[in-house]
């Protein structure tokens, strides 16, 4: 069955998980998890699986090994499309907050990064990344990343391009209130519509940068 919308329970779920991140709530209201978020999020991706590429929903559980804060389980559902994490790839969030897109390189391994500085340090290559998220930004994207806060090894401070070489990994992302619209295929047609608009984004990542060597 395709996608009709998020379940009518979906952000109360997330609401309900904020204020109370313990295992017993999630027993409670797993099955809420299950029917409302999980099972829609699966059928999104598949909707825009021939566009897009092969999704992937990410586990509802946190890894709290190194972490400081032990709460277990995230607070939103997020997922992949086109590939896997570190690659470019676009996302997709549903949260208490609402829905939330996105599209990049969420990590860098070194080989990427250098073929990534390579080519934004071009003027050709460079300039036309610049390009693409100057629109990008103008239509209301936020552009984020691990950023250094000096210059790499042998740039000029006064490159015109500076502020995209310190990104050790580099993304955009843009979010939308909760709505009626979470509940309907209008939520498809949403995340159809701008993940196109961020499709010259991903190809210059993949195309400039690729996916890591091992």
């Amino acid at each position: 069955m395709g996608f009709t919308g998020f379940g009518e329970h979906a952000v109360d779920f997330y609401d309900g998980l904020e204020a109370d991140n313990s295992k017993a709530y999630w027993t409670d209201h797993k099955a809420t998890y299950e029917q409302d978020v999980r099972a829609p999020m699966v059928a999104l991706l598949a909707d825009l699986e021939d566009e897009f590429g092969a999704g992937k929903v990410f586990r509802p559980y946190r890894d709290v090994r190194f972490s400081k804060d032990k709460t277990p389980y995230k607070t939103a559902c997020g997922a992949l499309a086109g590939g896997k994490l570190g690659e470019s790839s676009y996302y997709v969030q549903l949260s208490a907050d609402g829905l939330m897109l996105g599209a990049g390189c969420y990590r860098l391994a070194a080989d990427q990064l250098a073929r990534y500085r390579t080519a934004v340090a071009e003027d050709r290559r460079g300039g036309e990344l610049a390009k693409i998220l100057a629109k990008l930004t103008k239509a209301g994207w936020g552009v984020h990343g691990d950023v250094m806060k000096s210059r790499p090894r042998g740039v000029e401070p006064d490159h015109p391009r500076l502020d995209l070489l310190r990104h050790r990994s580099l993304y955009v992302g843009r979010s939308w209130e909760p709505g009626d619209y979470l509940h309907e295929r209008e939520c498809l047609t949403l995340v159809r519509k701008h993940w196109r608009a961020l499709a010259p984004f991903t190809a210059w990542l993949a195309d400039h940068v690729g996916p890591p060597s091992a």
